[in-house]
Protein backbone atom coordinates (compact mmCIF):
# COMPACT_ATOMS: atom_id res chain seq x y z
CA UNK A 1 0.00 0.00 0.00
CA UNK A 2 1.28 3.76 -1.10
CA UNK A 3 1.04 5.27 2.22
CA UNK A 4 0.80 9.55 2.24
CA UNK A 5 1.38 11.28 5.41
CA UNK A 6 -1.34 13.13 6.23
CA UNK A 7 -2.45 15.59 9.15
CA UNK A 8 -5.18 17.19 10.74
CA UNK A 9 -5.12 19.68 13.44
CA UNK A 10 -7.62 20.65 15.82
CA UNK A 11 -7.18 22.90 18.75
CA UNK A 12 -3.49 23.51 18.58
CA UNK A 13 -2.95 18.90 17.96
CA UNK A 14 -1.79 17.98 15.01
CA UNK A 15 -3.51 14.45 13.96
CA UNK A 16 -1.50 12.24 11.72
CA UNK A 17 -4.30 10.16 8.75
CA UNK A 18 -3.99 7.75 6.06
CA UNK A 19 -7.10 7.74 4.05
CA UNK A 20 -6.33 4.84 1.10
CA UNK A 21 -8.07 2.55 -1.15
CA UNK A 22 -11.20 3.36 -3.29
CA UNK A 23 -12.75 6.46 -3.89
CA UNK A 24 -16.50 6.15 -3.81
CA UNK A 25 -16.82 2.76 -2.35
CA UNK A 26 -20.69 2.79 -0.53
CA UNK A 27 -18.83 2.59 3.09
CA UNK A 28 -15.49 4.25 4.33
CA UNK A 29 -13.66 1.72 7.21
CA UNK A 30 -12.29 3.69 9.39
CA UNK A 31 -9.64 1.92 11.84
CA UNK A 32 -9.17 3.37 15.49
CA UNK A 33 -5.93 1.38 17.76
CA UNK A 34 -5.45 0.67 21.17
CA UNK A 35 -3.52 2.42 23.74
CA UNK A 36 0.39 2.60 22.99
CA UNK A 37 0.23 1.46 19.53
CA UNK A 38 -0.70 3.24 16.30
CA UNK A 39 -2.46 2.54 12.73
CA UNK A 40 0.70 0.17 11.74
CA UNK A 41 -1.56 -2.24 13.71
CA UNK A 42 -3.97 -2.40 10.92
CA UNK A 43 -1.70 -2.99 7.55
CA UNK A 44 -2.45 -6.55 7.35
CA UNK A 45 -6.35 -5.69 7.69
CA UNK A 46 -6.52 -2.78 5.71
CA UNK A 47 -4.37 -4.70 3.15
CA UNK A 48 -7.21 -6.71 1.90
CA UNK A 49 -9.46 -3.71 1.30
CA UNK A 50 -7.37 -2.07 -0.85
CA UNK A 51 -8.89 -2.21 -4.37
CA UNK A 52 -12.45 -2.62 -2.79
CA UNK A 53 -12.83 0.09 -0.02
CA UNK A 54 -11.74 3.58 1.31
CA UNK A 55 -10.52 3.39 4.78
CA UNK A 56 -8.92 5.71 6.98
CA UNK A 57 -6.10 4.85 9.84
CA UNK A 58 -4.66 7.65 12.05
CA UNK A 59 -2.87 8.29 15.07
CA UNK A 60 -4.89 9.44 18.16
CA UNK A 61 -3.31 12.26 20.19
CA UNK A 62 -0.43 11.48 22.43
CA UNK A 63 0.24 8.01 19.28
CA UNK A 64 2.33 7.59 16.61
CA UNK A 65 3.14 10.69 14.64
CA UNK A 66 0.71 12.76 16.15
CA UNK A 67 1.17 15.30 18.70
CA UNK A 68 1.02 14.25 22.25
CA UNK A 69 -0.31 17.44 24.21
CA UNK A 70 0.38 17.20 28.23
CA UNK A 71 -1.82 14.57 30.10
CA UNK A 72 -4.09 14.43 31.10
CA UNK A 73 -7.29 13.13 28.28
CA UNK A 74 -10.69 12.66 28.34
CA UNK A 75 -12.25 10.11 26.28
CA UNK A 76 -14.24 13.41 24.87
CA UNK A 77 -10.74 14.33 23.54
CA UNK A 78 -10.20 11.07 21.18
CA UNK A 79 -13.62 11.10 20.22
CA UNK A 80 -14.11 14.67 19.21
CA UNK A 81 -10.42 14.40 17.09
CA UNK A 82 -12.16 11.41 15.12
CA UNK A 83 -15.36 13.02 15.05
CA UNK A 84 -13.34 16.10 13.57
CA UNK A 85 -11.39 14.42 10.97
CA UNK A 86 -14.33 12.72 9.39
CA UNK A 87 -16.01 15.68 9.00
CA UNK A 88 -12.59 16.97 7.40
CA UNK A 89 -12.86 14.20 5.27
CA UNK A 90 -16.67 14.48 4.33
CA UNK A 91 -17.08 10.74 5.43
CA UNK A 92 -20.82 10.16 6.54
CA UNK A 93 -20.90 6.62 5.53
CA UNK A 94 -17.94 5.69 8.20
CA UNK A 95 -18.03 1.62 9.47
CA UNK A 96 -16.00 2.10 12.15
CA UNK A 97 -13.34 -0.58 13.35
CA UNK A 98 -11.88 0.33 17.01
CA UNK A 99 -9.88 -1.74 19.27
CA UNK A 100 -9.44 -1.80 22.88
CA UNK A 101 -9.54 2.47 23.83
CA UNK A 102 -10.44 2.91 19.72
CA UNK A 103 -13.36 0.96 20.43
CA UNK A 104 -14.63 2.88 23.09
CA UNK A 105 -13.43 6.28 21.00
CA UNK A 106 -15.89 4.49 18.14
CA UNK A 107 -18.86 4.04 20.42
CA UNK A 108 -18.25 7.85 21.49
CA UNK A 109 -17.80 8.91 18.06
CA UNK A 110 -21.40 6.93 17.17
CA UNK A 111 -23.35 8.28 20.09
CA UNK A 112 -22.36 11.93 19.49
CA UNK A 113 -22.47 12.09 15.13
CA UNK A 114 -24.89 8.77 14.50
CA UNK A 115 -25.29 10.21 10.74
CA UNK A 116 -21.31 10.12 9.97
CA UNK A 117 -21.29 6.04 11.32
CA UNK A 118 -23.46 3.00 9.36
CA UNK A 119 -22.00 0.56 11.65
CA UNK A 120 -19.21 -0.66 14.20
CA UNK A 121 -17.14 -3.16 14.79
CA UNK A 122 -15.83 -3.13 18.57
CA UNK A 123 -12.78 -5.26 19.18
CA UNK A 124 -11.58 -6.12 22.88
CA UNK A 125 -13.00 -3.18 24.18
CA UNK A 126 -15.76 -2.45 26.60
CA UNK A 127 -18.28 0.75 27.89
CA UNK A 128 -16.28 0.76 30.91
CA UNK A 129 -12.33 -0.46 31.12
CA UNK A 130 -10.39 -1.03 34.11
CA UNK A 131 -11.29 0.36 37.72
CA UNK A 132 -10.37 4.11 38.80
CA UNK A 133 -7.48 2.64 41.25
CA UNK A 134 -5.80 0.36 38.67
CA UNK A 135 -5.84 3.09 36.17
CA UNK A 136 -3.99 5.02 39.03
CA UNK A 137 -1.52 2.64 39.58
CA UNK A 138 -0.43 2.19 36.08
CA UNK A 139 -0.22 6.13 35.65
CA UNK A 140 1.77 6.51 38.84
CA UNK A 141 4.05 3.11 38.24
CA UNK A 142 4.58 4.78 34.02
CA UNK A 143 5.73 8.11 35.49
CA UNK A 144 7.92 6.73 38.69
CA UNK A 145 9.85 4.08 36.07
CA UNK A 146 8.56 4.90 32.15
CA UNK A 147 6.97 2.57 29.73
CA UNK A 148 9.96 -0.19 29.89
CA UNK A 149 8.92 -1.33 33.47
CA UNK A 150 5.26 -2.13 32.20
CA UNK A 151 6.10 -3.63 29.31
CA UNK A 152 6.21 -7.50 29.94
CA UNK A 153 3.59 -7.08 31.57
CA UNK A 154 1.65 -5.64 28.72
CA UNK A 155 2.71 -7.90 26.25
CA UNK A 156 1.55 -10.94 28.08
CA UNK A 157 -2.21 -9.16 27.87
CA UNK A 158 -1.53 -8.56 24.54
CA UNK A 159 -0.64 -11.38 22.77
CA UNK A 160 -1.79 -15.46 22.72
CA UNK A 161 0.88 -17.82 24.53
CA UNK A 162 1.48 -19.38 20.79
CA UNK A 163 2.21 -16.09 19.62
CA UNK A 164 4.71 -14.68 22.30
CA UNK A 165 6.76 -18.54 22.39
CA UNK A 166 6.47 -18.91 18.41
CA UNK A 167 7.27 -15.47 16.89
CA UNK A 168 9.48 -14.01 19.41
CA UNK A 169 11.28 -10.95 17.27
CA UNK A 170 7.81 -10.03 16.34
CA UNK A 171 7.16 -9.54 19.97
CA UNK A 172 10.46 -7.71 20.59
CA UNK A 173 8.94 -5.22 17.75
CA UNK A 174 5.41 -4.48 19.11
CA UNK A 175 7.08 -4.27 23.00
CA UNK A 176 9.33 -1.11 21.15
CA UNK A 177 6.35 -0.29 19.77
CA UNK A 178 4.55 0.51 23.13
CA UNK A 179 7.40 1.44 25.32
CA UNK A 180 8.31 4.15 22.67
CA UNK A 181 4.87 5.99 22.85
CA UNK A 182 5.29 9.07 24.29
CA UNK A 183 4.57 9.23 28.37
CA UNK A 184 2.38 12.07 28.22
CA UNK A 185 0.32 10.29 25.32
CA UNK A 186 0.33 6.85 27.39
CA UNK A 187 -0.78 8.02 30.94
CA UNK A 188 -3.06 10.86 29.07
CA UNK A 189 -5.01 8.10 27.76
CA UNK A 190 -5.32 6.21 30.62
CA UNK A 191 -6.94 8.73 32.50
CA UNK A 192 -9.06 8.74 29.39
CA UNK A 193 -9.93 5.48 30.22
CA UNK A 194 -10.22 5.94 33.68
CA UNK A 195 -12.87 8.33 33.83
CA UNK A 196 -14.62 6.75 30.87
CA UNK A 197 -18.09 5.25 31.58
CA UNK A 198 -20.57 4.39 28.66
CA UNK A 199 -22.55 1.98 30.15
CA UNK A 200 -25.44 4.09 29.67
CA UNK A 201 -25.64 5.63 26.70
CA UNK A 202 -24.44 2.57 23.98
CA UNK A 203 -27.85 0.96 25.08
CA UNK A 204 -28.80 3.61 22.33
CA UNK A 205 -26.72 3.05 19.96
CA UNK A 206 -29.61 2.42 16.65
CA UNK A 207 -27.53 0.46 14.20
CA UNK A 208 -25.34 -2.65 13.15
CA UNK A 209 -22.42 -3.74 16.28
CA UNK A 210 -20.47 -6.59 16.10
CA UNK A 211 -17.86 -7.63 18.89
CA UNK A 212 -15.05 -9.31 18.28
CA UNK A 213 -12.81 -10.97 21.43
CA UNK A 214 -9.80 -12.68 21.22
CA UNK A 215 -10.19 -16.32 23.03
CA UNK A 216 -6.91 -15.53 25.39
CA UNK A 217 -7.11 -11.74 25.93
CA UNK A 218 -5.61 -10.75 29.17
CA UNK A 219 -6.85 -6.94 29.04
CA UNK A 220 -10.64 -7.23 28.11
CA UNK A 221 -11.39 -11.40 28.15
CA UNK A 222 -14.52 -12.78 26.52
CA UNK A 223 -16.60 -12.03 29.33
CA UNK A 224 -15.70 -8.68 29.16
CA UNK A 225 -16.63 -8.11 26.18
CA UNK A 226 -19.92 -10.24 26.34
CA UNK A 227 -21.06 -7.87 28.45
CA UNK A 228 -21.21 -5.26 26.20
CA UNK A 229 -23.13 -7.35 23.35
CA UNK A 230 -25.78 -7.43 25.70
CA UNK A 231 -25.84 -3.62 26.30
CA UNK A 232 -26.41 -2.89 22.74
CA UNK A 233 -29.82 -3.79 21.03
CA UNK A 234 -29.25 -6.12 18.82
CA UNK A 235 -25.11 -6.58 18.45
CA UNK A 236 -23.66 -9.86 17.61
CA UNK A 237 -20.24 -11.61 19.08
CA UNK A 238 -17.19 -13.45 17.46
CA UNK A 239 -14.19 -15.05 19.91
CA UNK A 240 -11.31 -15.21 17.51
CA UNK A 241 -9.15 -18.34 18.29
CA UNK A 242 -5.55 -18.40 19.33
CA UNK A 243 -5.76 -14.21 19.44
CA UNK A 244 -5.03 -11.57 22.62
CA UNK A 245 -6.15 -8.11 22.71
CA UNK A 246 -5.16 -7.57 19.23
CA UNK A 247 -6.84 -9.85 16.61
CA UNK A 248 -5.41 -7.34 13.72
CA UNK A 249 -2.08 -8.26 14.77
CA UNK A 250 -2.24 -11.91 15.58
CA UNK A 251 -5.04 -12.86 13.34
CA UNK A 252 -6.12 -10.39 10.66
CA UNK A 253 -7.16 -12.98 7.85
CA UNK A 254 -10.30 -13.54 10.55
CA UNK A 255 -10.74 -10.16 11.53
CA UNK A 256 -11.09 -8.87 7.51
CA UNK A 257 -13.77 -11.99 6.87
CA UNK A 258 -15.70 -10.83 9.62
CA UNK A 259 -15.42 -7.22 8.44
CA UNK A 260 -16.41 -8.59 5.45
CA UNK A 261 -19.54 -10.39 6.23
CA UNK A 262 -20.50 -7.80 8.26
CA UNK A 263 -20.85 -5.38 5.30
CA UNK A 264 -22.05 -7.98 2.95
CA UNK A 265 -25.02 -9.06 5.43
CA UNK A 266 -25.74 -5.18 5.98
CA UNK A 267 -25.79 -4.51 2.52
CA UNK A 268 -22.94 -1.81 3.28
CA UNK A 269 -20.99 -2.83 0.35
Amino acid sequence: MHMVVQALVRDDVAIRFCDEGRRGSASTLVFANSLGTDMRIWVDVARVFSETMRFVRYDKRGHGMSDAPDAPYSLEDHVDDLDALLAHLGIDNAIIVGVSVGGMIAQGVALKSPERVRGLILCDTAAKIGTTEAWDERIDAIRADGLEAIGDGIMERWFSDGFRSGSPAELKLWRNLLVRTPVEGYVGTCAALRDADMREAVGTLDMPVLCVCGDEDGATPPDVVKELVEMIPGASYLEVARAGHLPCIEQPAILANAISAFISENAFG
